[in-house]
C-alpha cells in the first residue's frame, strides 16, 4: 500500500495546468481528492474521468474563488463529513497579469495577483490548518515560483507576490516545527500551461513566445515533485524543490535554440 492511498488532497486551482495534473498523479496513487477552481464545469468533467479511471477512490469538487474568504470559509466547513479530514492541501492557484513595469501597472491587476497569489493561498491555510493541528498530521505544499527568489523587469508585482508566499512558506514552517504538520515549497522555472495565456489576455500567439527555442516543463513535471514531496515518511520533510526545465538557470537566464 502506498503512502498517499486514501489520503484526502484538497487542490486550488485543479481545473487547468499544474492543479490538473495533481489531481491525476493523486488520484493515480489511490488519494481522495477535493478539487477546487473558479470553473465548475471543467472540475466535474475532470471528475467523471478520474472517477472512471480509479473507481476506488473518492471525488467532491466544489467551486472555489480563492480570493474570497467567505468563499474558502464556506466551501471547507460545508464539506462532506468523509473529506473533512483533510491530509494535503496544495495551494495551487495563482496567476500573473502583463508585463507592465512597477510605475505602470493597474491597481486592478495588482488587487488580482495579490488577492489570488497571496490572500488566496493565506485563507485555504487558515481554514484548513486548524484541523491538522487539532489532528497533529498533515501537509501543506505552496506552488511559489523561481519568481519567489528573483525578480525580472516587468514582473515586479507577480514576483512580490511570490516572495511572499516563500516568507509565508518559511514562517509556516517554523511555527510548525513542534507539530507533525509538513510544509513545502514547489517553485518552478518555465512551465507551459495557461499561465502565459492568461498572463497575455489571451494571446496565445505571443504566450506561447515565451517558450520559443526550448523545451518547457509541463504540469506533470511539477506534479511529480509535489506527490513525492507529500509521499515522504513521517519523519522527512522536503522545504524546497527549485525545478527547471534544462537551459534555465534563472528567472531570465534561458538558452534557446536559434
Amino acid at each position: 500500500m502506498g503512502r498517499l492511498q486514501q489520503k484526502t488532497v484538497f487542490i486550488t486551482g485543479a481545473s487547468a495546468g499544474i492543479g490538473a495534473s495533481c489531481a491525476n498523479q493523486f488520484a493515480a496513487e489511490g488519494s481522495n481528492l477535493i478539487l477546487t477552481a473558479r470553473r465548475l464545469e471543467r472540475l466535474n468533467e475532470l471528475k467523471e474521468k478520474l472517477t472512471k479511471e480509479y473507481p476506488q477512490i473518492k471525488i467532491h469538487v466544489a467551486k472555489l474563488n480563492v480570493s474570497d474568504k467567505a468563499n474558502v470559509d464556506e466551501v471547507i466547513s460545508s464539506l462532506p463529513q468523509e473529506f473533512k479530514n483533510i491530509d494535503v492541501l496544495v495551494n495551487n492557484a495563482g496567476l500573473v497579469v502583463g508585463l507592465d513595469s512597477i510605475q505602470d501597472v493597474a491597481s486592478d491587476a495588482v488587487d488580482t495577483m495579490f488577492n489570488t497569489n497571496v490572500k488566496g493561498l493565506l485563507y485555504c491555510t487558515q481554514a484548513i490548518l486548524p484541523g491538522m493541528k487539532e489532528r497533529n498530521t498533515g501537509h501543506i505544499i505552496n506552488v511559489s515560483s523561481i519568481s519567489g527568489r528573483e525578480v525580472y523587469s516587468g514582473g515586479g508585482i507577480y514576483c512580490a507576490t511570490k516572495h511572499a508566499v516563500e516568507a509565508l512558506t518559511r514562517t509556516l514552517r517554523l511555527e510548525l516545527m513542534s507539530t507533525k504538520v509538513k510544509v513545502t515549497s514547489i517553485a518552478p522555472g518555465l512551465v507551459e500551461t495557461e499561465f502565459s495565456v492568461v498572463r497575455f489576455n489571451g494571446d496565445k500567439e505571443r504566450a506561447d513566445q515565451v517558450y520559443n527555442g526550448m523545451t518547457p516543463l509541463n504540469g506533470d513535471d511539477i506534479a511529480e515533485n509535489i506527490v513525492f514531496a507529500a509521499s515522504r515518511p513521517e519523519h522527512v520533510e522536503v522545504a524546497d524543490i527549485l525545478i527547471f526545465p534544462k537551459g534555465q538557470a534563472g528567472a531570465t537566464s534561458v538558452y534557446r535554440k536559434q
